[in-house]
C-alpha cells in the first residue's frame, strides 16, 4: 500500500535529516511520529520511528539507578566545534593512538584489539577553530556494538583508519563495510562541499534513516610500511574504494598536519566573526557555518531571539563591501565580520 506521506510529515523528515544535536533529533523524530499518516501503508515506518525514539531516549538518559540499569559513559556525544568527525576502523588499526595524537585526549591505547569500549570525544585544533573527533570501538563481525550506528548519527563525516601492514586488512575493511550496510550506513567518497547540490539531491535515499557519511581514508602506521603509496594503490585496487586518503603515522606524526586543512576545505567551513556597533570584532571565537549559509544562520547561533528580531546586518569581508547593509538572506564568506541589528 502506498505511504502517501503528507507535506507536513515530509517537512518533519527533512528537519530530522538536517539535525545533528541528539536532543533535536529526538524532537524531530517525535514530530515525524505525530505527523505521519496513520494507515497500513506506514505501519513499518511508524514502528521504525517508535523504535528509534525509544533507542535515542535511552541513550540520552545515560546511566540510571537500579540493579538492572545500564551504566557507563553516554553513548551519544553532543556535537561541538566546527564539525563532528567519527574515527572508525577494524581492530588494531591504531584509531585510539591517532585520536590521542590529534586531540591530546586520554583515550586508552593498547597493542590488543577492542580497547575502545565507549565513544571518546576530543577536540582537534585547526587555525582558530576545533574539529570534534569521536573515537569509536572497532567494527568487526566478531565483536558487534549495538549502539555504534546511533553514535554515528550525529557525525558530519568519518575518517576510516586502516593498517595496510595487516595481512587481513582488505578482508577486515570489507567486513566493516558490510556490517555498516546492514545498519543502513554507507561510507561515501562524495564530500558535499565539492559536489553539485542537484546531484546530491538526486542521490538522497528515500529511507529517512539511511546514513551517508563522507569518508577520508587514513592509512596509519606509515612509518612501519615500506612503499606505503604502493600499498595504498594496491589496497584501492583490491577493494574498489576511492576515498580521498592520507598516509599517516600516529607514532611520528607524519601526515597529521594535513588533516585539519583538508577537513576545513572539504566540509565547506565558513568562519564568521561578530561585532557590536562601535566596537572591534571578536576575533577569538568565530561562529562556524557551512558554505551557502546566511546572516540568519549566524543570528540563530547567537540566540533564537536575535534571529527572530533581526532587522538587518552590516558586513565586512569577502561577501560585500565594508560596512554593507544586508538582509538576513545574505550569503556569508569565510572571514566575514557581521554586525547584527535587531
Amino acid at each position: 500500500m502506498p505511504a502517501n506521506l503528507s507535506p507536513e510529515y515530509k517537512a518533519a523528515e527533512a528537519a530530522f535529516r538536517k539535525a545533528r544535536d541528539p536532543r533535536e533529533r529526538l524532537d524531530r523524530l517525535r514530530e515525524m511520529l505525530r505527523t505521519i499518516p496513520k494507515h497500513k501503508g506506514t505501519d513499518h515506518l511508524q514502528a521504525d520511528i517508535k523504535h528509534r525514539i525509544k533507542e535515542l531516549s535511552e541513550e540520552l538518559e545515560g546511566p540510571r539507578k537500579g540493579g538492572a540499569a545500564r551504566s557507563g559513559p553516554a553513548l551519544v556525544v553532543r556535537p561541538e566545534g566546527a564539525a563532528q568527525v567519527a574515527l572508525v576502523g577494524p581492530p588494531n588499526s591504531g584509531k585510539s593512538a591517532l585520536h590521542v595524537k590529534l586531540t591530546g585526549s586520554h583515550a586508552h591505547v593498547a597493542p590488543y584489539p577492542f580497547t575502545t569500549r565507549y565513544p571518546e570525544p576530543g577536540m582537534m585544533p585547526h587555525a582558530d577553530i576545533h574539529f570534534q573527533l569521536i573515537d569509536l570501538p572497532a567494527i568487526s563481525p566478531e565483536h558487534p556494538v549495538p549502539w555504534l550506528v546511533g553514535a554515528l548519527q550525529t557525525a558530519d563525516a568519518c575518517m576510516l583508519v586502516v593498517d595496510l601492514g595487516e595481512p587481513s586488512c582488505v578482508e577486515q575493511v570489507q567486513a566493516l563495510h558490510e556490517a555498516l550496510r546492514e545498519k543502513r550506513v554507507t561510507l561515501t567518497s562524495r564530500w558535499n562541499a565539492d559536489a553539485d547540490p542537484s546531484s546530491i539531491a538526486a542521490e538522497e535515499d528515500e529511507d529517512p534513516f539511511a546514513l551517508r557519511l563522507p569518508t577520508l581514508l587514513l592509512a596509519n602506521k606509515a612509518d612501519e610500511i615500506g612503499n606505503i603509496d604502493v600499498e595504498l594503490d594496491a589496497f584501492r585496487e583490491l577493494t574498489g574504494f576511492r576515498y580521498p586518503a592520507f598516509c599517516v603515522s600516529a607514532t611520528t606524526g607524519a601526515g597529521l598536519g594535513d588533516i585539519g586543512p583538508w577537513l576545513f576545505r572539504h566540509l565547506g567551513i565558513v568562519r564568521v566573526y561578530t561585532k557590536a556597533p562601535g566596537h572591534p570584532p571578536d576575533k577569538d571565537r568565530p561562529f562556524t557555518l557551512r558554505r551557502g549559509q546566511t546572516v540568519e544562520h549566524v543570528a540563530r547561533l547567537v540566540h533564537k531571539d536575535v534571529a527572530h528580531s533581526l532587522r538587518y546586518a552590516r558586513v565586512w569581508g569577502k561577501s560585500g563591501f565594508d560596512g554593507q547593509q544586508v538582509g538576513r538572506e545574505h550569503l556569508l564568506a569565510d572571514g566575514d565580520v557581521v554586525e547584527l541589528h535587531t
